[in-house]
This record gives structure tokens, C-alpha cells and sequence, in this order.
């Protein structure tokens, strides 16, 4: 049974999330594992498989890197109707954190994976034996084996005590409560990427193997369930971010997306991170509808709802990365609309 925790960002102030606030997804309950049994086996198409306590592990050198993770549902109730009050629950499903771990990359090298590799099994050591395959490619460039997050140890509804980090892939890839690495040469189109995490699209047709999660933003300042205290200067925040590398620009409209004007990007600006955004702006006390939008540096640019659904269809649930609307009424309350 899937269950889980939405991370409340419009209460949030700068980028990285404390670890007590980042969302959680978990389908067959939070396993208790003791670190001194731990093991985690990597076999398949290498040449010395290996059994890796968590200790053997931590003798590599390690690495720590900020990244976001996001549930490829995240947004899921957006689709045909605005359904969340505030931005905790139409983007909420988005945390971003320190890492600290040592990278898959450097484990690989250790096995000596085969020539024919392309592909390996993810497994975790959960209930349900949570099992996702994870292109060769991206284990050997920003994959990580993490132990740590925000500087302690990952908490056990994170993954203690070992988690796969991918950053920029949907948020269920990054295997929680790792426990074997099976390096193969396909996909294995295991239960959950092609049934939960496959993309129902306009045909009827699913899509498979959808890793990325495209550019998004969303303004969490004024936002959802707010209330402004009359018209005048008010700073607009929120949060961008990409899987495919980092935020170029960010865009803030307060007309729909007729007219857009282009926020300061707080620094430092990583790739496949959350950054925050901050525009200056005056309320003239009108009904007006905020929005936001963010360009990343292959030159993506964050599409409305309606260009997502004449491509896809508004059946599906993931991957929703559409524009988000709030309305402002001459009172000063902010709800969620479709613009």
C-alpha cells in the first residue's frame, strides 16, 4: 500500500529542505535495518561480484552533492482540475537535500563491470522488494550510494542505511534500503516501471522507461491558501529546478503569461538542484493570476498545462511539470487555478 508525506514549501525560505520536512513515498511500509547485518550485493555481467558491508562502503572516498529529488506524481491531482489548496499539495512531492555517499561509479569500477553492460536491477529491502532498472549510462555519471543527508545519517523513511541517489530521475529510482545491484544488458520492465510509472498519453498508449523529470517551477510566495494584507510591495519567491542540468532563467507573469518578467536567480545555482527565485512587485490590489516558468541550460522551457495535455491527454498521472497558477482576488486571497 503506498503512503507518504508532502514537503510543506510554501513554507520554505531558502533551497535545501531539513530532513524532517522532505517528502516521503514509501509501498510496503518503512523497514528497520540494523547496519552491522547490512549487505549489499552487486552481480550479473561484472567480473568479481562482491558482497559490501556498509563499513566497506564508507572506506571509499565520498563525495556530497546538493540534489533535488521529486515523485514522478508529483502533481498528479493537477491534471483536468485545480484540486490542492496550497503548493504543499500540488508540488509538495519535491524535497531537496546535501548528499553524502560514495559514487556507484566507483563501486562499478571495483566489480569491473562487463563490456556488454548496459543496464542494472535496483533492488530495495523493503516489503515489496522495490525494483527499478537504471541505464549503465547514468550509474556511471552522477549515481550516488548514499549513507548521509543534511550531515547525519539518512533517516530510516530516506532509505537508512544505504539509499541510490540518481540525480534529476524520477524520485522512485533512487532506490531506498538498497541491498543488490544486478548489472545486465536490458531493461528488466519490472511491476512498478510499467504499471505505477509508466505515462498513460493520449493514445492510450503508455510510455516506459520516462526517467527525467523535465524543468518546473513553482512560486511559493505568494501562494495558495495565503492571504495578503493589502495591495503594495511584496517580494514574489519560489523554486526552480531540472533534471537535466541547471536553471538559466526564471520568469514570474502576473497576467496569465502574457506578459513575463524575469526573476533574480539566487546563488549558488546547481545543477539538478532546487534554486530559488525572487522577483520584487507591486500589488496594485486587483484580481491578478501569478505564474512562473524556467528555462534550463539545454533551453527547455516549463510548458503550460494545455500544451502538456494537446500532446498527452489529461488521463495520465506523472510528469506533470505544467505552470502553476495562483489567483490573487481584490481581497487578497490566493487559490489555485487553471489559467
Amino acid at each position: 500500500q503506498v503512503s507518504g508525506s508532502w514537503t510543506p514549501l510554501q513554507q520554505s525560505r531558502g533551497t535545501l529542505t531539513p530532513s524532517g520536512l522532505h517528502y516521503e513515498v514509501h509501498h510496503a511500509g518503512i523497514p528497520v535495518i540494523d547496519p552491522q547485518s547490512y549487505r549489499l550485493t552487486i552481480h550479473g555481467l561484472v567480473k568479481r561480484p562482491k558482497i559490501f558491508t556498509l563499513d566497506d562502503l564508507k572506506r571509499f572516498p565520498s563525495v556530497t552533492k546538493a540534489a533535488f529529488l521529486e515523485c514522478a506524481g508529483n502533481g498528479f491531482t493537477e491534471w483536468k482540475q485545480p484540486t490542492m489548496p496550497d503548493v504543499q499539495g500540488t508540488h509538495g512531492l519535491t524535497s531537496n537535500s546535501e548528499w553524502t555517499g560514495v559514487p556507484l561509479s566507483t563501486v562499478l569500477g571495483e566489480v569491473g563491470v562487463d563490456e556488454a553492460a548496459t543496464w542494472l536491477l535496483a533492488e530495495g529491502g523493503d516489503a515489496g522488494m522495490m525494483t527499478r532498472s537504471v541505464p549503465m549510462a547514468k550509474a556511471l555519471d552522477d549515481a550516488l550510494l548514499a549513507y548521509a543527508q543534511n550531515g547525519e545519517a539518512i533517516r530510516p523513511e530516506q532509505g537508512y542505511p544505504l539509499r541510490l541517489l540518481l540525480p534529476g530521475f524520477e524520485g522512485n529510482m533512487s532506490v531506498k534500503w538498497l541491498r543488490r545491484l544486478k548489472v545486465g544488458d536490458k531493461p528488466h520492465y519490472t511491476r512498478m516501471e510499467v504499471t505505477t510509472y509508466s505515462d498513460l498519453i493520449k493514445d492510450g498508449k503508455p510510455r516506459i522507461l520516462t526517467h527525467v523529470m523535465e524543468a518546473k517551477s513553482v512560486i511559493t510566495f505568494p501562494s495558495g491558501g495565503m492571504q495578503l494584507d493589502g495591495a503594495g510591495f511584496y517580494e514574489v519567491s519560489g523554486l526552480a529546478w531540472s533534471g537535466r542540468g541547471r536553471v538559466t532563467k526564471a520568469e514570474v507573469s502576473d497576467d496569465g503569461g502574457a506578459r513575463w518578467l524575469t526573476a533574480t536567480l539566487q546563488q549558488p545555482v546547481l545543477s539538478k538542484s532546487h534554486t530559488r527565485f525572487r522577483l520584487p512587485w507591486h500589488w496594485d490590489g486587483g484580481d491578478v493570476v501569478l505564474q512562473s516558468r524556467v528555462t534550463d541550460e539545454t533551453g527547455y522551457v516549463q510548458p503550460t498545462l494545455q500544451a502538456l495535455v494537446d500532446v498527452r491527454g489529461s488521463d495520465g498521472e506523472n510528469h506533470n511539470n505544467a505552470i502553476q497558477s495562483w489567483a490573487i482576488d481584490r481581497e487578497g486571497k490566493v487559490t489555485n487555478v487553471h489559467s
